[in-house]
């Protein structure tokens, strides 16, 4: 079974013959990713976005941070540069991505819906305007989500399987914002992406970090097919699949922020297999894969390749097959 039709099948429950898989060298990928050149969704460790959004690092973390926010004003929402995705030249890398990809799963990239907008105006400003200037947000959130439309247009005429982007909902504890607030400002907006994707037979996938599950049986309801998600245990894994099992597919490495980090070996080798258990079935519903900063989140390679090479086991013990 290639690496595409093992995806598709976890997704939709219809038993893959081993685990889809997503890790580094040698271990291997059943996916690929393609987006426009440069992303709409572009953040730069240093510099400026496309959004006019001025972004710093320190340390190792492949991830920056936004030091200046152009959007101070709402009034000056005319002002604000938003990329233009017309442009023939943006979609070179879309256009070959199925040529390049061969039997592995296209991932295709959409701009975040929740992050894009706290990066452009600021996330204390993003907070206080829930309350204050909810309409002004909600038209916001309103443009992207077309912009996402549109990409997804694009997307379906070059044989891409799913769209992918990510929004970090999550503190260690909670949700960022009250979840009744999430419910009337920004779900429906996902809504009509997700439901875009779906017409256009792109599978839906989101990453979002911290404290989910308030939110995570709605985007359920409207159409998420996999959730990756790279911290379990502040939410409870046991807990997340007792709620949630088989109604999604989890895309998730061991904990990054505890087991990962602190695990002997075989509290690693542990965790796997209660993630295996937790969040699959035989029929599907789990996708394993590695951290994509390691360096920045201090895992050792020697734990990641304790974590593939026990998924991998895993995958052989249930479906009889080497992945």
């Amino acid at each position: 079974m290639t690496g595409r039709e093992a995806a598709k099948r976890t997704l939709r429950m219809q038993t893959p013959d081993r685990y889809a898989k997503n890790f580094p060298e040698p271990f291997g990928s059943d996916f690929v990713w393609t987006n426009l050149t440069p992303s709409p969704d572009r953040r730069p460790r240093k510099g400026v976005d496309d959004w006019g959004c001025e972004w710093d690092n320190i340390g190792e973390m492949q991830l920056g941070e936004v030091k200046d926010s152009p959007l101070k004003d709402w009034d000056d929402f005319g002002k604000l540069p938003i990329p233009d995705i017309s442009a023939p030249e943006k979609w070179a890398n879309v256009n070959d991505a199925r040529a390049g990809a061969g039997d592995k799963y296209i991932h295709g990239g959409l701009i975040s819906m929740y992050e894009r907008v706290h990066f452009v105006r600021g996330l204390e400003n993003v907070w206080c305007d829930i309350r204050e200037c909810p309409d002004n947000l909600r038209m916001f959130v309103g443009l992207i989500a077309d912009l996402n439309v549109a990409i997804i247009g694009e997307y379906a005429k070059h044989d891409i399987d799913s769209v992918f982007f990510c929004d970090d909902w999550g503190l260690q504890d909670r949700l960022m914002i009250n979840p009744v607030d999430w419910r009337a400002i920004w779900k429906p907006f996902y809504k009509k992406v997700f439901d875009a994707a779906h017409a256009a037979s792109l599978d839906v996938w989101m990453h979002s970090c911290g404290y989910i599950t308030d939110i995570l049986g709605d985007l359920i309801e409207i159409g998420l097919d996999a959730v990756h998600m790279d911290q379990q245990e502040n939410m409870g894994l046991e807990n997340l699949g007792r709620l949630f099992k088989g109604k999604i597919t989890f895309h998730a490495p061991v904990d990054i922020q505890q087991t990962m980090v602190r695990g002997a070996p075989d509290e690693i080798r542990a965790y796997c297999r209660r993630m295996a258990e937790a969040f699959g079935t035989n029929e599907g519903g789990f996708i394993p894969c590695c951290y994509s900063d390691p360096v920045g989140a201090g895992h050792t390679r020697e734990n990641i390749e304790i974590m593939c090479g026990e998924f991998l086991r895993i995958s052989d013990e249930i479906y009889g097959a080497k992945i």
